[in-house]
């Protein structure tokens, strides 16, 4: 279940509270008459079956209510309730395979700021992974897989490409266009005051570091197993399954094979230069294909569904048209 706070004016919050009465999935429906200050007008509160969320949401967004008014979701961890019970029952499809567009819009959003942390992070896991080249050292490599915040950009492409939200799109091009350079231009500077310092470890040879020579090697399955780690992510983003997200960026070298740019450039290891920029680009290709055709059937899937709940006559309780919808056909 997920949790509703809706603040809305009066003549608006009669219908949304008709709206909730009236649909099956939908439990613990409850009006403060005059509660809200600002924006004035009436609080309303209403758990919801995650399956049937943005189905309700849609239905809800029909009546302006994000424009007069304002919904709040919220994840609801445990509830003791048979009646909520019958309610989840009611929804068609389990709780697990549920896609809130509404969340996953917001997450992308917040995902995607080009803020000083973001560039932060990205040239502190390149400065990581760079020194796990020089030493070959795996571990270093997985750590600065870990810390690398790119795959929110990424996801940010793909949900921009399916919702069609240019503004989303060019948000995410931006912050990666902004911070694999900046964390490319930092590594290669690091790597030189290493070099200049002469702390590179004795023994060093540029481009030999077997243990972690693949990531200027790509290969036929340096793409599919960034295809299928861009299924992961997308899938972990949608049904906020936050856990997964962790073996997705470590098992792909975005951030490993743009720290080995920098690091083949300051040794003037063309060739491997070449390498890792050519597994980079892969990396980053395969995520946004996979990901994009994720979403594509995922909100295929959706769309039918709302499409089907537009012939729910429980719309009429609330004023809406029963077959069609005020928004766009097929539209939250």
């Amino acid at each position: 279940m997920v949790h509703l706070r809706i603040v809305a004016p009066p003549d608006v919050s009669r219908q949304a509270v008709e709206l909730l009465d009236a649909a099956e999935s939908v439990y613990n429906v409850v009006l403060v008459a005059g509660a809200a200050t600002k924006p004035r007008g009436d609080l309303i509160l209403a758990d919801v079956a995650r399956e049937d969320a943005s189905v309700v949401l849609g239905d809800l967004a029909e009546l302006d209510l994000p424009k007069c008014g304002s919904i709040t979701i919220m994840p609801v961890e445990t509830q003791l309730s048979e009646g909520a019970r019958r309610a989840e029952s009611r929804a068609a499809g389990l709780p697990g395979d549920a896609v809130i567009w509404e969340d996953v819009d917001a997450r992308s959003e917040e995902l995607t700021e080009l803020s000083a942390t973001f560039v932060a992070f990205m040239v502190l896991a390149m400065l990581i992974a760079s020194l796990g080249l020089i030493l070959d050292q795996p571990i270093l490599i997985v750590g600065a897989m870990v810390v690398g915040p790119e795959f929110g950009p990424l996801a940010g492409i793909c949900v921009g490409i399916v919702q069609r939200q240019r503004q989303l799109t060019r948000r995410s091009l931006l912050a990666l266009g902004v911070g694999f350079p900046v964390g490319i231009a930092a590594t290669l500077l690091f790597a030189l005051a290493l070099k200049g310092f002469g702390q590179v470890p004795d023994g060093f040879a540029p481009g030999e570091h077997p243990l972690t020579s693949f990531i200027a090697q790509p290969d036929e399955l340096s793409f599919v197993i960034a295809f299928i780690a861009g299924i992961a992510g997308t899938l972990s983003l949608t049904s906020a399954k936050s856990g997964a997200l962790i073996g997705v960026l470590i098992s792909v070298t975005t951030i490993p094979a743009a720290a080995n740019v920098a690091v083949a450039l300051a040794f003037a290891q063309w060739g491997e230069a070449g390498g890792a920029l050519g597994q980079l680009c892969i990396n980053l290709l395969a995520i946004v294909a996979a990901g994009t055709l994720t979403l594509y059937v995922q909100r295929r899937i959706y769309r039918a569904r709302r499409l089907r709940h537009l012939s729910d006559p429980s719309r009429a309780r609330g004023g809406l048209p029963v077959g069609a919808s005020r928004r766009s056909p097929g539209g939250r």
